[in-house]
């Protein structure tokens, strides 16, 4: 493997992993936090995509602007599903939130599907960032990847300032650590829990929209990144946000380099790194020890 090859496969990788972080981020909130197991998730990647897609045509090379108003819809979206259905699983059985969510599953795909029906859409990057940059004599690297990546890293700064660095963020940490100590200290837990929810479904849209001009929109999309998410809150440790980041860049260096020197094995590579991790730490990489 030459030098520029090797760069772009880096390249990959980091881009792959910084995307899975901000997917993997919001659902380690969510189960660390809520102590809910979420496999709607994934739907909620799906709809960010979608959201990509139907939007795009209104902002055309606006493409911010239209990030920023997926956010807000998303915040608000998952603020209303953790009132509306969410808030009633905390008490209940992990059996019945895997139930319920799974439910919510099925009736988002039929949504998408009576509203967008069952094709395959693609999303164009705006022309701003539909070039690329050279690397190397022969090869070069899309530009709206690298500006993936960028946004992906500024956002990762963003989330760490707010949970290291701000009141929110110390609540959101002693939530994570002891629930009943912010209950008894007087914070409104049920009001946290949904500033938590709205973040975790807005990141996990964001994701989406972020992806979709890199890959197609198509259905069941978001099951396609569901378990692979939980590997990666599984690798760094429920509940922790550097753990996410740390896990995310491992899988995407394991996953893009397997494809490469191992094409047949590669489906097993990532699993491989989690029983490693598992049997070395079983709490994760830098999850607590109990």
């Amino acid at each position: 493997m030459d030098v520029p090859t090797f760069l772009v496969q880096c390249l990959n990788a980091v881009q792959y992993g910084l995307l899975l972080f901000l997917l993997a981020s919001g659902l380690t909130l969510i189960f660390g936090i809520m102590g809910v197991i979420n496999l709607a998730h994934g739907s909620f990647y799906m709809l960010g995509a979608y959201m990509a897609f139907a939007l795009s045509p209104l902002f055309g090379d606006q493409f911010l602007l239209m990030l920023a108003a997926g956010i807000v819809l998303a915040a608000v979206f998952g603020y209303f599903l953790e009132w509306a259905f969410y808030s009633y699983l905390y008490q209940r059985e992990h059996l019945q939130q895997v139930l319920m969510t799974y439910g919510l599953i099925l009736v988002f795909e039929e949504l998408r599907s009576i509203l967008v029906g069952n094709d395959v859409h693609g999303v164009k990057p705006p022309e701003w960032l539909a070039g690329s940059f050279a690397l190397g004599e022969v090869m070069s690297y899309p530009t709206y990847r690298l500006f993936a990546s960028a946004a992906c890293i500024v956002l990762a700064l963003g989330l760490y300032w707010v949970v290291n660095r701000t009141r929110l963020g110390m609540m959101i940490r002693a939530g994570a650590s002891n629930r009943d100590m912010v209950r008894g200290l007087g914070i409104d837990i049920r009001r946290l829990y949904r500033i938590v929810f709205a973040a975790g479904v807005a990141l996990a849209a964001l994701a989406g929209m972020i992806a979709a001009p890199m890959s197609s929109v198509y259905p069941g999309m978001g099951g396609s990144v569901l378990i692979i998410c939980f590997v990666v809150v599984v690798i760094g440790g429920i509940g922790s946000i550097t753990g996410a980041l740390v896990a995310s860049l491992l899988v995407g260096f394991v996953d893009t380099f397997g494809k490469v020197f191992f094409a047949e094995l590669s489906g097993i590579g990532v699993y491989l790194l989690m029983a490693i991790v598992l049997i070395w730490r079983p709490e994760g990489l830098m999850g607590r020890r109990a």
